[in-house]
């Protein structure tokens, strides 16, 4: 069964009420007062999150929910719960995510990353990405005997289609008679993606393939000209992962500047 929880609290509740603790009192619940900064902070928070304004009535709502936390909490500390050993470490590893999560946020803001450095991210992704899209159909077998003997089927006129759903055991695109869709040679392994690039449209491979997957024996449908995505589409993803670069590099600068002894 899973625990009730209190709808209208975020996150980062905790740092909002110890951030509101000597304001001006919302309500006091057996002798603990309740910020109106928090009640204000918190229904801001759901509104920005809901999508609605934050209303008295939103207010009241919180305000009730902030109630009904603090009521839950001291009867949990009332009971001892709060002095639990395995409550203890939960506390604590909640009270390091947010210090960790808190830290790297203020980096953030003061490393952000920037338009130049999206758009030589950018860059870097369209010479990668080539300037071919090739539509593959494969055929992966376990071993190399079985991929010669495929392909010997196939020199006989069997059809490839019939022999991937036969015997692939890509299962993913067996059952479509081992087609692969559209995709550059940057998206395949690279003993794959060589292979591929030296046929023709039509043509098969006529010596097995070999990857970390198995064997394989590759088919060209057709070619077209690549067409990267823009930088406005990729603009969100490349500079999150910007962000984790520079948040790794910042915890490596960290470990570096640590002394830590065994």
């Amino acid at each position: 069964m899973s625990q009730p929880k209190l709808k209208l609290i975020p996150a980062v509740l905790a740092l909002i009420m110890a951030a509101g603790a000597h304001a001006q009192t919302a309500v006091t619940v057996n002798g603990q007062p309740i910020a109106q900064a928090t009640v204000d902070a918190v229904a801001a928070s759901v509104a920005q999150q809901s999508g609605r304004p934050a209303t008295p009535e939103l207010k009241d709502q919180v305000k009730k929910e902030l109630i009904l936390r603090a009521v839950v909490v001291q009867q949990a500390e009332k009971d001892g719960i709060d002095k639990r050993k395995d409550v203890e470490q939960e506390i604590q590893a909640q009270r390091e995510n947010i210090l960790i999560n808190t830290l790297f946020g203020e980096y953030l803001k003061k490393h952000p990353v920037t338009d130049a450095q999206v758009k030589a991210k950018y860059d870097e992704f369209v010479k990668s990405f080539g300037t071919t899209e090739y539509e593959a159909e494969h055929i992966l077998v376990p071993t190399e005997k079985e991929a010669k003997d495929i392909i010997a089927q196939l020199k006989k006129g069997a059809k490839f289609s019939e022999l991937a759903k036969k015997d692939s055991k890509d299962t993913g695109s067996a059952a479509n008679g081992g087609q692969l869709g559209w995709s550059t040679p940057a998206n395949y392994v690279p003993p794959f993606a060589a292979a591929l690039a030296k046929l023709k449209p039509g043509q098969y491979t006529t010596t097995p393939v070999q990857t970390q997957f198995g064997w394989h024996v590759i088919k060209l449908e057709k070619t077209r000209p690549a067409k990267p995505p823009t930088l406005d589409q990729l603009k969100p993803q490349i500079a999150q992962e910007l962000q984790r670069e520079t948040v790794q590099k910042y915890q490596q600068q960290l470990l570096a500047a640590a002394k830590i002894t065994q």
